[in-house]
């Protein structure tokens, strides 16, 4: 089971029906943190030093951050980028395998794609 950090503009649809498949999974949204308006280098560093994978829809600048990071030395847990118009069974499938079949060390220094 993995801590997620889920980003602002993350699909609600998803959520809810992770939720339901995994009543007990581990996830915060960047705006019940305080992080609603940050830059993503910052939400990546507070998901590190948070313990938590960052799950976003964001496939232009989020991997580009958190190669950036793992370039530099600096810790960074993982990446989970869906793609936003992949249908939302197939995401919360996917979101649940994760979530049953790893832990944070398979996530350091990874960035990972569910595609459309």
């Amino acid at each position: 089971m993995i801590k997620l950090l889920v980003d602002h503009n993350f699909n609600g649809h998803v959520l809810n029906g992770l939720g339901l498949r995994r009543p007990g999974v581990d996830w915060v949204r960047v705006i019940d943190v305080g992080l609603a308006r940050t830059a993503d280098p910052a939400i990546l560093a507070w998901a590190a030093n948070n313990g938590r994978v960052l799950l976003t829809h964001d496939r232009q600048t989020v991997p580009g951050f958190a190669y950036a990071r793992v370039a530099v030395g600096l810790p960074m847990l993982g990446v989970i980028v869906a793609d936003d118009q992949a249908p939302v069974r197939r995401v919360v499938d996917d979101l649940e395998l994760i979530d049953i079949c790893t832990d944070h060390a398979d996530w350091v220094d990874v960035v990972d794609f569910i595609p459309y």
